[in-house]
This record gives C-alpha cells, structure tokens and sequence, in this order.
C-alpha cells in the first residue's frame, strides 16, 4: 500500500512503480491509472513526481511535448526533402529537367534514341527507293 510511505521520502515511495509523490502535501499514494495525468484535487501537477523524484509532470509534458514536435519538424523535413528529389526542375525553355535522372528517365532517353535511329535509317531508304524510280523513269 502506497499511503505507508506518507510523511516519508519519495525515493522510498517511487520504489513501488504504483505510487504517486505529492512533494507539497508530502503524501503517497495510489497512481490514479484510468487517467493519464494525475488530477490537480489529487495533487498539482508542478508537485506531482511518478517514476524519477528529479522530474515532475509538469517539466514531463514539457520535454515530451519538445521531444516530439521536434520529432514531427524532422519527419516533415525528411518527407519534404525526399519529395524535393522525385519531383522535377523547370529550366528555360519550358523544358523538364530533374538533378539526377533517374531509371525512368534513362529508358525513355534510350527508347527516344531507338526510334531517332529507326527513322533515320527509314528515311534513307525511302530516299533511295525514290532515287531508284527517278533513275528508272529518268527523272533525274
């Protein structure tokens, strides 16, 4: 029972992990544990130490709450930097350019290439079948 270490220390009361110290009042008791903070009739919440004795709940939620928007701006920042890199740069001319290509962009440089080199090599024989016919109707 928690209340036997009332008027004590709150290292002797924070060695059970179910206590609550109440530095103002200098009571211990039961962690009301169906409520995450202990309510203020209880014990105030800059009085109130669970766990450690150095740190009350008040500078807990502090630090917690620092901790973690500091954690949500760094996981902002990786998405938006990560995204950053996937998308694409406009440049003059309207054309699109990332700073690294990547595998899609290296296939359909090498299929635009293929189809270049197919319609060049269609033109040239297209241009002599036509050289071919001027020369048998002597049009040339």
């Amino acid at each position: 029972d928690c209340r036997q270490y009332t008027n004590r220390s709150c290292e002797e009361c924070l060695k059970n992990v179910t206590c609550l110290w109440c530095a103002s009042s200098r009571k211990c008791m039961e962690y009301p544990v169906r409520r995450i903070l202990p309510p203020a009739d209880l014990c105030e919440l800059r009085s109130a130490r669970w766990g450690v004795c150095w740190v009350n709940f008040e500078a807990l939620i502090i630090a917690m709450s620092v901790v973690g928007g500091t954690l949500l701006i760094m996981l902002g920042v990786c998405c938006c930097c990560c995204c950053k890199k996937k998308t694409k740069k406009q440049v003059s001319g309207g054309a699109f350019l990332s700073a690294r290509p990547d595998k899609d962009d290296e296939r359909a440089a090498r299929e635009r290439e293929k189809r270049r080199v197919r319609q060049e090599e269609r033109r040239a024989e297209m241009k002599s079948r036509h050289d071919e016919i001027r020369r048998k109707y002597g049009t040339v």
